[in-house]
């Protein structure tokens, strides 16, 4: 089956509504999915419907935030019971975290001259089918950035703060995930281990955290970074995934894209998460 198990919609920072993302995902022949939006589960059971209706195959998750040494991590959160309270109590956490980063962000560029109205982001509302976040859609709708790139570029280049907020240890949110049923999968490491580069050395300390897999098959990854994830999974018995990242038309990263078939993965225990 043609696979990918990282998409995002409107529940965090995608264009897509959950009807919008089954329509997209079963126009291009994809028949195995995963809605895994930032820090929420709110699309997961909406989606589990409409890609029953459309006979497609879905796996619930998340990807939910992390720190470890100031840097930020992902780890997806596949097959967990939505309804668990310690999960939906971190993921609560996380969104309040980053929610007081952005309005920090805004306090800082308004310092640094920056013509940001705190008051009007108070009562701002944005357009979710946009993609992005509240604090970026309200400096592009007041003419402050252009776009995502231009946010990370130009604005955001050098914070009086640490970048990341105090999200929870990488081993704290897959004990979360483990305790909610779940399997927790490090997300895309070319991109959140980018800093120390995509290695055995680099790997290793998410043994000891608790992980199950790697998102071997990411946007992020050239064939190099694939091929160390591979041979690291199967050094250590560990899962394999992959997925798009896509976020609809935001970021830039094409849906089905690299493309996967299920016989490239490791699903192992992930495939009693599939529903059809």
């Amino acid at each position: 089956m043609r696979t990918d198990l990282h998409i995002h919609t409107t529940g965090s920072d995608g264009c897509w509504s959950p009807a919008e993302a089954v329509e997209h995902v079963r126009a291009i022949g994809i028949e195995l999915f995963a809605i895994a939006d930032h820090d929420t589960l709110i699309n997961v059971l909406p989606t589990a419907g409409l890609a029953r209706q459309a006979h497609l195959s879905f796996i619930p998750a998340a990807e939910v935030s992390a720190l470890v040494n100031g840097t930020g991590i992902h780890i997806l959160a596949y097959g967990v019971d939505t309804t668990d309270p310690d999960l939906n109590q971190l993921l609560d956490s996380n969104r309040t975290l980053l929610e007081r980063s952005n309005e920090e962000t805004l306090q800082e560029l308004a310092a640094a001259g920056y013509p940001v109205d705190l008051n009007a982001y108070a009562s701002y509302d944005y357009d979710p089918s946009h993609g992005g976040w509240k604090a970026l859609n309200f400096l592009i709708d007041s003419g402050i950035c252009t776009d995502v790139w231009d946010f990370f570029k130009r604005l955001l280049v050098a914070p009086t703060r640490p970048p990341w907020p105090s999200f929870p240890h990488p081993a704290e949110v897959i004990a979360t995930i483990r305790a909610a049923n779940g399997l927790p999968v490090l997300a895309h490491p070319g991109v959140s281990l980018r800093e120390q580069g995509v290695s055995e050395e680099s790997l290793a300390p998410f043994l000891e955290f608790g992980i199950a897999g790697i998102e071997c098959y990411a946007h992020h990854h050239d064939e190099a970074t694939t091929q160390t994830c591979l041979a690291f999974c199967a050094r250590h018995d560990l899962l394999i995934t992959g997925g798009s990242d896509c976020h609809g038309g935001f970021a830039g990263r094409p849906l089905g894209i690299p493309e996967i078939d299920s016989s490239d993965l490791r699903l192992g225990s992930l495939e009693r998460f599939i529903t059809t």
